[in-house]
């Protein structure tokens, strides 16, 4: 029997559970004995672990991406929670469901597909549109898309993670066109659905997440134009190409963010807007989310976007504000010169007395 999962745990609960080593680290103490630093995560969330005593034991018995069962205790660090292990051992993995510990989008991945084919099908430019129907006729890539996550910890990072933020993004555009009357629908959806198809091979995700060998060599931008290449439809017009690749390559928007190319047209520019608002409004959101079980108003630090954040629910719902004390004071006169003189004359006579 699995245990409790992640977002069950609570602060100074006693821990006996299963869970996926999504990364481990041996370090050291100040004495020069090690320790163990761990993620260990299910399919509702993650949490930071350490392990203080009784290392050298059992830190080589098991690794990333083993299962382990633990026996421990939870407490608040930095107003994040956290485990601390007494002793630990590997699972097998026969003996464990893997759907209990991969985060999965709560949609249906056939229902989220079947969306994204009906936008395509709505597109009216024919070279787009066929492009993308080549590319998603290939049933691997199509299964791939619907399955990967967009990223391997930041945001949307669960199974079927990436089709979800491409679907919000594809919303996000359709509204943009309706107040932006001069961009180009059909390239700003297609900008939006496949700036990280990448990703299909960029990441590894049948156990935890993380990067293919290809992925670390490349990254998804440069496979996302191979994979362009390979399904471009016979006279696809070169010029439209170009704009499409630039999309891809300038999305992140800024050259120390990843991207060869600051976005230099209309399309571009919002591609990169929408992928930013959207990434990082549901990091907020899966942080407020992780921590809502802590106390006070402010989630612990998310070094993604290097801050804490506010739950105003839990900021509204609380205590009660005291009012300032308002101190009555009578407004100032305004000053005249025969009242400054009289001031000067009081001031005298006062130091006389």
């Amino acid at each position: 029997m699995k245990g409790p999962a992640v977002n069950e745990l609570a602060p100074g609960q006693s821990v006996q559970s299963i869970f996926l080593v999504h990364s481990k680290d041996v370090r050291q103490k100040k004495t020069g004995e090690p320790y163990l630093s761990l993620v260990l995560m299910d399919r509702t969330g993650d949490i930071d672990a350490k392990m203080w005593d009784n290392v050298p034991g059992v830190m080589e018995t098991f690794d990333r991406d083993d299962f382990i069962r633990v026996k421990g205790e939870t407490q608040l660090y930095q107003n994040r929670m956290q485990l601390t292990v007494y002793s630990l051992q590997r699972v097998q993995d026969a003996d464990v469901s893997l759907a209990d510990f991969l985060p999965a989008s709560q949609r249906d991945p056939d229902e989220m597909l079947a969306e994204l084919r009906g936008i395509i099908a709505s597109m009216r430019n024919p070279h787009l549109q066929a492009l993308l129907e080549a590319i998603f006729a290939d049933q691997a890539t199509a299964t791939a898309f619907k399955t990967a996550p967009a990223a391997k910890a930041i945001h949307h990072a669960w199974l079927g993670g990436l089709i979800e933020h491409v679907l919000s993004l594809c919303t996000l555009a359709r509204f943009m066109v309706t107040h932006y009357p001069n961009l180009d629908e059909d390239l700003l959806l297609t900008g939006v659905i496949l700036h990280d198809i990448g990703k299909v091979s960029e990441l590894c995700y049948a156990r935890s997440f993380g990067y293919t060998t290809e992925g670390g060599l490349l990254g998804h931008m440069q496979i996302a134009l191979r994979l362009i290449g390979e399904k471009l439809p016979a006279g696809f017009p070169p010029k439209l190409r170009n704009l499409l690749e630039h999309m891809i390559l300038s999305h992140h928007g800024q050259l120390e963010y990843g991207s060869p190319k600051l976005p230099v047209f209309p399309e571009a520019l919002l591609l990169h807007h929408l992928d930013n608002l959207d990434s990082k409004m549901e990091t907020m959101r899966a942080s407020l989310d992780r921590d809502k079980a802590t106390p006070g108003d402010w989630t612990g630090y998310n070094a993604a976007l290097e801050r804490s954040f506010l739950d105003k629910r839990k900021y509204l719902n609380g205590p009660a504000l005291k009012p300032s004390p308002v101190k009555s004071t009578a407004p100032p006169k305004p000053a005249t010169v025969m009242g400054e003189k009289m001031k000067a004359l009081q001031g005298l006579f006062s130091e006389e007395a």
